[in-house]
């Protein structure tokens, strides 16, 4: 008997991780542990980059998925409270990549707002002479359809709604200092 219980439980193990595969966001603008090209980077406050969104490709969400958010931050800027560069919600499920430097994106998607002040993507910036920042590209698959938010959201606001929601996320973390 405790070898048909220890069979099943086996199999009801390896069958719920064989069901549900990890998520992974990759990118051919960005490569985890390595510096942000200029591209990526931000236009204004003393930087001279070309502020480009990234290109983001994910796999592997929960079947349960009904839209997918974007989260882009630096917990290393001298805030207190870290730096939102992007933010974008409302991605359809069926959705599972945004192109480099993207202005089209799906019907329905949202950019809130980030802590420059703007809507859209706003690129790597940390202040001269610090040590490089970390910037964390996150993919989330999320629970709903879409966050009852306006496009004037922060994105503290954002995230505040994302993780409350969050089945499952995958990340970039790349680096950027001058």
């Amino acid at each position: 008997m405790h070898l048909i219980t220890a069979v099943l439980l086996a199999a009801s193990v390896f069958g719920a991780t064989a069901a549900h595969a990890e998520m992974k966001l990759t990118s051919k603008d960005l490569t985890s542990g390595k510096s942000m090209a200029d591209a990526q980077v931000f236009n204004g406050f003393g930087c001279a980059g070309n502020n480009i969104s990234p290109e983001l490709v994910w796999s592997g969400g929960p079947k349960a998925t009904k839209s997918f958010a974007i989260m882009a931050y630096d917990p290393d800027a001298p805030t207190g409270s870290g730096w939102w560069h992007w933010s974008v919600f409302n991605i359809p499920a069926d959705t599972s990549n945004i192109a480099t430097g993207d202005k089209k994106l799906p019907a329905g998607a949202v950019e809130g707002h980030t802590d420059f002040g703007i809507s859209g993507y706003g690129g790597a910036c940390p202040p001269a002479g610090d040590t490089p920042h970390h910037y964390q590209f996150t993919v989330y698959a999320l629970s709903v359809d879409k966050l009852p938010l306006p496009d004037t959201a922060p994105g503290a606001m954002v995230g505040f709604y994302v993780r409350a929601n969050t089945l499952d996320k995958a990340s970039v973390e790349v680096t950027y200092g001058r």
